[in-house]
C-alpha cells in the first residue's frame, strides 16, 4: 500500500450507511435516541476533523492492516476509487465520540496518513 496514495471522498455518506449506523448504534441507546440521532445526522452539514483526532476522541483502538475490512478500504484507496464519509456521535456523558460508521475505512485512512483529514457528518446524542 502506498502512504501517498490520494484520498477521494464521495460528497455525502453513502445510502446505506444509515442503517448500518442505526444496527451499531441501537447496541448503545434505545430506539427513540437512535432515530434521533440518526434524523439529526442525515441532516447535518458535512465537516471533517484529521484521522489522530477523531481516534483520540473515539478511544477505539486502530483494527491492524491484515484486517479484511481494512484492506478492501486501503484497496480502494490505491484503486482512486471515493469512499463514503463517516458518520459520528458525539456522547458528552462518556466524554467521546461514537464512530457509528465508517470505522474500517477510518483504520485504512490512519494506516496512510494520519494527519488526513476525514469528510463526516457529526451530530450529539
Amino acid at each position: 500500500m502506498v502512504k501517498d496514495a490520494p484520498i477521494s471522498w464521495l460528497a455525502e455518506p453513502e445510502e446505506n450507511n444509515y442503517p448500518a449506523a442505526t444496527s451499531y448504534l441501537a447496541l448503545i441507546y434505545d430506539q427513540e435516541t437512535v432515530e434521533k440521532i440518526l434524523s439529526a445526522l442525515r441532516t447535518a452539514p458535512m465537516t471533517a476533523f484529521k484521522a489522530k483526532d477523531i481516534f483520540r476522541a473515539s478511544g477505539l483502538s486502530l483494527l491492524g492492516v491484515s484486517n479484511h475490512h481494512v484492506q478492501r478500504d486501503q484497496k480502494k484507496i490505491a484503486d482512486g476509487k471515493e469512499l463514503s464519509p463517516i458518520l459520528l456521535v458525539r456522547d458528552p456523558a462518556h466524554g467521546k465520540v461514537i464512530i457509528a460508521d465508517g470505522y474500517h475505512r477510518m483504520c485504512a485512512v490512519y494506516s496512510l496518513d494520519e494527519d488526513a483529514q476525514i469528510p463526516c457528518k457529526i451530530t450529539g446524542t
